[in-house]
């Protein structure tokens, strides 16, 4: 797809990220409802003139049309559409954070509709002041959904049946939440695996019904998505994830 020449009009996206391409161009990273991630050309964008200097900004909603081949599209042009309050101090960090997630762990020009239906939402609760942590935990969880990466939190691992709400469990990457009795049955000593994800029951069945009102489903959410996310980007650092940790400690 990246090598057939395109002409796509009023398309809606979002800039995740942008750097200088020449004395007075940009290469704009955006995220389209029918594209995916796309890189785009802005031709004469940092000139103190242009149309486009005041509208390539992260976390607002844009229509956009571009055109041509290559890994590389040319920008036509981008109008705001208005109704998104500019992320400040923590929001604005946790949006680069969405944003970072999205560059790592989404192949160009791959839709990805249902998740950048997830991302508005993200992005329009960061503006509206709503607690962070829910809002991450759901877009962490929709991300890795929507990669393909089925979480199967209401279901016991193996065939064991739906998930206990008083039951204590470990998730196994690659099988799902197993219960403790489970894996000491056997012959397994959870010390053993490393650094897995402890649950309760109620955790997982509340992940699954969308619900983050408890502090333990929080907390225990953080956890486990965290531990997946490291394992699909494959060990690798996220620069938002420090930035927010050195937050967090000041």
């Amino acid at each position: 797809m990246a090598g057939a020449k395109q002409r796509v009009e009023q398309q809606p996206a979002w800039v995740l990220h942008t750097y200088p391409w020449r004395e007075t161009s940009l290469i704009v990273e955006v995220f389209a409802r029918d594209h995916g991630r796309v890189a785009l050309v802005a031709k004469g964008a940092r000139r103190p003139h242009s149309q486009l200097r005041g509208v390539l900004m992260a976390f607002q909603p844009l229509s956009m049309d571009w055109s041509g081949g290559g890994e590389v599209k040319t920008l036509v042009r981008a109008e705001w559409q208005g109704g998104q309050p500019l992320l400040t101090g923590r929001a604005l960090i946790c949006g680069y954070y969405l944003n970072e997630l999205l560059v790592r762990l989404t192949a160009r020009e791959d839709p990805h509709p249902q998740l950048f239906i997830a991302y508005a939402k993200a992005v329009r609760a960061l503006g509206r002041g709503e607690s962070e942590p829910p809002i991450l935990r759901r877009f962490e969880l929709a991300l890795l959904q929507d990669l393909g990466y089925e979480a199967g939190l209401a279901n016991e691992a193996d065939g064991g049946g739906t998930v206990r709400p008083e039951g204590r469990y470990i998730y196994i990457i690659e099988r799902g939440p197993l219960r403790l009795e489970t894996l000491e049955g056997e012959g397994v000593d959870p010390a053993a695996l490393g650094d897995q994800a402890l649950l309760s029951g109620q955790t997982l069945l509340d992940m699954a019904a969308d619900d983050f009102s408890r502090a333990e489903t929080l907390a225990q959410s953080k956890q486990l998505l965290r531990m997946l996310i490291n394992h699909t980007l494959g060990g690798q650092p996220l620069q938002s994830r420090r930035v927010l940790k050195e937050l967090q400690e000041l």
